[in-house]
């Protein structure tokens, strides 16, 4: 029997006890909920930051919004030819040495010739997205001057001062980071990789792309566990079986799609990618529940889809693909394109909970 419990050290437990979800529940289909697509975003802890900024910029016509939490600029990983992508990802996208690193401006170079050949959207959408960077001090993991390009690649990129958030001043290691009693020490950077620096990080993320939200709420929504194989038929996208999705109250069962008599709006989506060791299969639902982002998405009509990756031979961290080792050609990586195999699982996912109810 599970007991439950109201203090932050237990959010997590209570909040299970709340959705009412239990972990060992088979998996499902992923609801189609109506959910409005053109106020999508995405955000991601470490490989889920470079995941995020890679997915936001591959996608930007449909995205309005980024979180990139102890993350790189975007194609960072295939930056440094002729140093392979897989070897740069884990040095200079890392813990580069003396004065070499990313350049964002190579970066965006990069991406205004993928779009011109059709691998991404247009490099002009990201003037009109709102992007939050966050890069710890004490994070010995992803260099804060790596991170530091990650604004530098959308300033750049034509997004305003006024729509970019820059924050570097928390004394945090590698983590997401939370205001709950029960995790981890701010300079921490352990598993699971959530700390407590008095500050809610989802929540920030969310109201810096969103503008203002209406205070957080208990979730009372309901946390699903879906089955990713219809979104990779073929495998090349290495996801876990399962995946996660949170369906606030007020947009299950069409509600997403807002009121007939038009009184409320539809329901957004945010994806949040895990960062290595992280995932279910390392950490089971502690990111998923403990993060921060189920609170003030119940209360602000928020869709969160926690897509979710697996450990193998040629990912042994379970990390997401931010250097190619799911392209076909390793040579020519396309990890970063919309064709990709974990970009195009992932963007199925999301088109799923655009298309109309059944």
């Amino acid at each position: 029997m599970i007991r439950c419990k109201s203090t932050a050290r237990y959010r997590a437990l209570a909040a299970a006890c709340a959705l009412g979800v239990s972990g060992g529940a088979a998996a499902q289909a992923l609801p189609a909920l109506g959910a409005d697509l053109a106020q999508t975003s995405v955000s991601g802890l470490s490989s889920g930051a470079f995941m995020a900024t890679q997915f936001h910029v591959a996608y930007s016509g449909t995205m309005v919004g980024a979180g990139v939490v102890a993350g790189g600029p975007f194609y960072c990983a295939g930056l440094f030819a002729p140093t392979p992508p897989a070897t740069a990802a884990a040095t200079q996208c890392m813990q580069p040495v003396g004065d070499t690193g990313p350049d964002a401006q190579a970066a965006l170079d990069a991406a205004r010739t993928f779009a011109r050949d059709g691998r991404i959207d247009p490099v002009q959408n990201l003037a009109r997205q709102r992007v939050y960077v966050f890069s710890g001090t004490r994070d010995q993991t992803v260099l804060p001057r790596v991170a530091a390009q990650v604004g530098r690649f959308y300033t750049l990129g034509g997004v305003p001062a006024s729509q970019l958030q820059y924050v570097a001043d928390v004394a945090a290691g590698h983590a997401f980071i939370t205001s709950q009693a029960g995790d981890a020490a701010c300079a921490a950077s352990a598993s699971p990789y959530i700390n407590n620096c008095g500050l809610e990080q989802a929540r920030q993320i969310l109201q810096w792309i969103y503008g203002a939200l209406k205070p957080a709420a208990r979730p009372s929504g309901e946390l699903l566990r879906f089955d990713q194989r219809a979104f990779d038929p073929g495998g090349k996208a290495l996801l876990a079986d399962s995946g996660y999705v949170y369906v606030p109250r007020e947009c299950g069962a069409g509600g997403a799609q807002g009121g007939a008599d038009g009184g409320a709006a539809a329901c957004r989506v945010h994806v949040a990618f895990h960062g290595c060791l992280q995932g279910a299969g390392a950490v089971g639902e502690r990111f998923v529940r403990g993060a921060g982002y189920l609170e003030s998405a119940e209360a602000n009509r928020i869709v969160v889809l926690f897509p979710q990756v697996v450990v193998s031979r040629h990912n042994p961290l379970g990390c997401w693909d931010f250097w190619g080792y799911t392209s076909d050609d390793p040579a020519q990586p396309d990890f970063f394109s919309r064709e990709a195999p974990q970009m195009a699982a992932v963007m199925r996912m999301v088109r799923r909970l655009g298309a109309a109810p059944q």
